[in-house]
């Protein structure tokens, strides 16, 4: 079973052990993207990366994800069958940094990308636009390696901030917001993509005058 406050020792020491291998997951994750953005700044004088937010998902939430999918609330089940227990949110400025730091990540050779969603180009019906990625890290322990799966979300300022949006509106109504709220999303959204739009092209514009 997952950690109950009743649990006893040894299923205690089983969820901090795997607390630990997640969280520590999560520093490879953010340091690597610390020192691409460090590294890119030195050669290129820019940083792709406004800011980096990293989280572990509640026991709670992973429970009510293992039930929808009817399995039993076991490790071995959030494990195998729960991908974003370690998730990090990338943050950028503008649309392209988003594929530059995907790249980068890629290129990484001790991460295995599992999977990739690309919801900037193929948008869900909501308006919800990020890139994701389902990668797993190597976590050195003292008598092992664990290979670790994290999700991590790449988005722009102006994306992310609809994003926190809607993710309060879907609390607040349980997934069930009336119709015209989330025809306001929509349009939102779109208002949101026109504004990176023209942000890029106005930063495209200021560097080739810098270059000249």
């Amino acid at each position: 079973m997952l950690y109950q406050p009743s649990a006893d020792k040894e299923e205690l020491d089983r969820w901090k052990e795997v607390t630990l291998i997640y969280n520590s997951a999560l520093k490879e994750i953010g340091t690597k993207l610390e020192i691409l953005n460090d590294e890119f700044q030195d050669v290129h004088k820019y940083n792709p990366i406004e800011h980096i937010k990293a989280r572990m998902k509640t026991s709670e939430s992973i429970v009510k994800k293992l039930k929808s999918r009817g399995y039993e609330s076991t490790i071995e089940n959030m494990v195998e069958h729960v991908n974003d227990i370690a998730g990090i949110r990338v943050i950028c400025s503008f649309t392209s940094d988003i594929y530059r730091i995907a790249d980068m990540l890629a290129a990484q050779d001790d991460l295995r990308i599992l999977a990739t969603k690309d919801y900037i180009k193929a948008p869900k019906p909501s308006g919800y636009k990020s890139y994701h990625m389902l990668v797993t890290v190597p976590v050195f322990l003292s008598n092992r390696v664990v290979e670790v799966k994290v999700e991590i979300q790449i988005r722009t300022v102006a994306m992310d901030f609809w994003a926190s949006l809607e993710h309060k509106i879907y609390y607040k109504f349980e997934g069930n917001a009336p119709e015209h709220i989330q025809q306001s999303l929509v349009n939102c959204a779109k208002i949101v993509e026109q504004l990176d739009a023209e942000m890029l092209s106005l930063n495209n514009e200021v560097q080739s005058f810098v270059k000249e």
